[in-house]
């Protein structure tokens, strides 16, 4: 009968584990088949989280949580779509003139510049830079119809992506406390504490990322005005979207602003000046705009921003390099307290004291008998 139970209880397993894969199975594909939508949700919820911080000044100041939702989404909408208004046409004209003028630039380029002529005329960079350029304009456009449909499609995400956003805003002090009450009771005020922490210096980090991006953006077209260098708006842009990069995107934007006004214009002083600009901008920025922008976010090491930015880009593309940082720096709250107790010496404590031995209570003193026997031959 031992084999035939050993059997059974080895069929039991065999099915348990078998239904067990299958059950990890369905769902990596079932989130593989909406990763799209879980990428919108992440999204909505650090956009949620970004904004929470405005939010809270407005309920500081005696408005309800609803209330302060609906103004910061307007106030939100509106800039957006004065930014649209305003920008968008300039910047769409400007940038389609760009890449149509490459190629025209590129080949008088070697009349202005005897060094880039001897370059260009030993590796024959002119030709295939020439070649190469001709084809941008049907690389960004796509032909009308992927126009529309790009279009189409950035329209539905963005709507989706406000909807969750609003949503999440409304709920998220509901959601801090559906989070915290996954911990057991114990360690409930801690988690709270911790959740709080994340979400200050997660709101706090995107913001001053924003707006470092905007002195970035602005002080760009400023040069790039006074140097009339052509374009100034797409390449100001440019420079605004490429700084919300870590670590290489400043370099990127810096570049390209450089190659812009090397093409279009004279090395000295126009290539030159842009260049000298953008070095000594990182540097007020590295320096100067940023410490004090970020000064109450979490400070992460260099390898840390730059892994992080690696691996946010290989897994969801720009997007994922832009919510790298802030992932790691909320990791980086939640793990610090346990560090720091591993860290902790022992407490320093006398060693415990030794149990009292018993002292045994002293005999009484032999008596003497012969005074008894003497009192009773008196008595």
């Amino acid at each position: 009968m031992t084999p035939v139970t050993d059997f059974g209880k080895a069929y039991r397993w065999a099915v348990a584990t078998g239904l067990g894969l299958l059950t990890v199975a369905a769902g990596a594909f079932a989130l593989y088949n909406v990763r799209q939508i879980l990428v919108q949700v992440v999204i909505a919820v650090f956009v949620a989280v970004s904004l929470d911080p405005a939010v809270r000044l407005l309920i500081r100041r005696g408005v309800r949580r609803s209330v302060a939702v609906a103004v910061i989404v307007v106030l939100a909408v509106l800039i957006l779509v004065g930014f649209v208004w305003s920008m968008v046409p300039p910047l769409v004209g400007q940038g389609g003139d760009l890449l149509r003028n490459i190629p025209q630039y590129l080949q008088e380029l070697p009349e202005r510049s005897q060094t880039y002529r001897e370059v260009a005329d030993r590796y024959g960079l002119t030709e295939k830079l020439t070649e190469y350029a001709k084809t941008l304009p049907g690389k960004v456009g796509g032909g009308a119809l992927g126009i529309i449909a790009g279009i189409f499609s950035a329209v539905l995400n963005v709507l989706l992506v406000t909807v969750l956003t609003i949503y999440f805003m409304a709920d998220l002090p509901r959601i801090r406390r559906g989070i915290v009450r996954l911990v057991p009771r114990q360690g409930r005020p801690r988690a709270a504490q911790a959740i709080n922490v994340v979400v200050d210096k997660v709101g706090g980090y995107m913001i001053g990322n924003l707006i470092i991006s905007l002195f970035a953006g602005v002080s760009s077209f400023a040069c790039l005005f006074v140097m009339d260098v052509p374009f100034a708006l797409p390449l100001a842009f440019f420079v605004a979207i490429t700084d919300l990069i870590p670590l290489i995107g400043a370099t990127v934007g810096a570049v390209g602003c450089t190659v812009v006004a090397l093409v279009t214009g004279d090395v000295w002083p126009n290539a030159i000046v842009v260049a000298l600009f953008f070095l000594l901008y990182q540097q007020v920025e590295n320096y100067l705009i940023a410490p004090r922008v970020l000064r109450n976010t979490v400070d992460l090491s260099a390898i840390a921003v730059l892994l992080a930015a690696l691996v946010g880009g290989a897994t969801l593309g720009v997007v994922g390099a832009l919510m790298a940082i802030p992932v790691v720096a909320a990791i980086k709250v939640l793990m610090t307290p346990m560090v720091e107790a591993l860290n902790e010496p022992p407490a320093d404590r006398d060693p415990p004291a030794a149990p009292p031995v018993p002292i045994p209570s002293p005999l009484p003193p032999p008596r003497d008998r012969e005074p008894e026997e003497t009192s009773k031959l008196e008595a």
